[in-house]
């Protein structure tokens, strides 16, 4: 028998097992979806939109289940006694004219600015109107108007961007003078004249958003387009693009499947931070007189309606609520902007 069969192996001479390591995967999504929701900032954003959104689209419905009675346009008409002060021309013991204050009480069927209490939790307006149930459907038109503006602006950004910084020659010359145009119309004046001109046509009020959506969009699409076009420049010249060409792929397919895709994280993080704007723009609009009328409620348009020094001064719960949640939008959409922008930067090792 050979001696290497009865030889005994020690232990210490033992080969060692080695263990096997498996490492997980990560698509970049997962990679992008991690590095936002480390960041804290980018959750207190988050959280304050789903807030948001359920006090807007969720608040009505839930309330009414409750028995809550009052809705967007609804006035209180219960009967009620306001003090209300006139000036009174009065002579003095000299036969002088004077004006005196004088308050009296009177009873009116509107319950216009009502106090705070179990009915009306935030009061009501000077037309009788509860202010929080007008907060939540405000809440509804501000927020429905900056997605759809923002993705407007986007879609016709990126047809635009794409078509000029794919060509280029008198193409790009053309869209870019256009963009140049649109760049140098001052904006406020033109507003103006758009909302006098729907004043003279009668316009609806419901029909009034799609008109100021219309507006915004056509304003602020330029942008957009500026950023596309740059994108597109820089990759057009791409090795892939070229092996696009010679296998005869057609233009429509090079520029919207092979080039847009390369920048989405560019064009989220812009509609991201847009969102914002777009909400602060409309609110502008409304308090001067531009955005959604009566008896339609926005946050801009309740803010507009408290400009009375009296009022303001009197009635905080008219202006502050929906000033407040302005605020709150527009940081929340900053803060989630700001966590896309860094989450999808290439050079970001954290």
């Amino acid at each position: 028998m050979d001696e290497t069969m009865d030889k005994k192996i020690d232990p210490i001479d033992a080969p060692e097992e080695t263990e096997e390591v498996y490492y997980k995967e990560m698509s970049p999504a997962q990679m992008v979806a991690r590095r936002f929701f480390r960041s804290r900032l980018s959750l207190v954003g988050v959280i304050l939109l789903v807030a948001l959104f359920v006090f807007a689209f969720a608040g009505p419905p839930v309330m009414h289940l409750f028995g809550y009675e009052w809705y967007e346009t609804d006035t209180d008409r219960t009967p009620t006694l306001k003090r209300a002060g006139y000036w009174i021309d009065s002579v003095d013991a000299n036969g002088n004219p004077v004006k005196t204050y004088q308050y009296i009480e009177e009873e009116v069927d509107i319950n216009a600015y009502a106090p705070m209490s179990s009915s009306h939790p935030l009061g009501t307006d000077e037309k009788g109107m509860d202010v929080l149930i007008r907060l939540m459907y405000g809440g509804r038109i501000s927020l429905t108007l900056g997605f759809v503006v923002v993705i407007l602006e986007t879609l016709l950004g990126v047809l635009m961007g794409g078509i000029s910084g794919y060509f280029g020659g008198w193409v790009d010359q053309v869209i870019m003078r256009v963009v140049d145009i649109i760049n140098c119309i001052p904006t406020l004046p033109i507003l103006l004249i758009a909302s006098a001109v729907l004043d003279s046509w009668q316009v609806d009020a419901q029909m009034r958003i799609y008109y100021l959506m219309v507006i915004m969009t056509v304003f602020g699409w330029s942008g957009t387009a500026r950023m596309v076009r740059g994108q597109i420049l820089y990759l057009r010249e791409q090795e892939y693009i070229v092996a696009c060409e010679v296998m005869g792929i057609p233009i429509w397919r090079r520029i919207f499947k092979h080039l847009v895709p390369n920048i989405m994280p560019q064009l989220i993080v812009s509609m991201t931070l847009g969102l914002g704007s777009i909400i602060l723009y409309e609110s502008t609009l409304s308090y001067l007189g531009l955005g959604i009328p009566l008896p339609y409620a926005a946050w801009g348009t309740m803010i507009s309606s408290s400009t009375d020094p009296v009022t303001m001064a009197n009635y905080p719960t008219l202006w502050i609520p929906a000033g407040i949640l302005i605020v709150i939008a527009v940081l929340a959409f900053n803060f989630v902007g700001d966590g896309l922008r860094d989450a999808m930067d290439p050079k970001s090792k954290r």
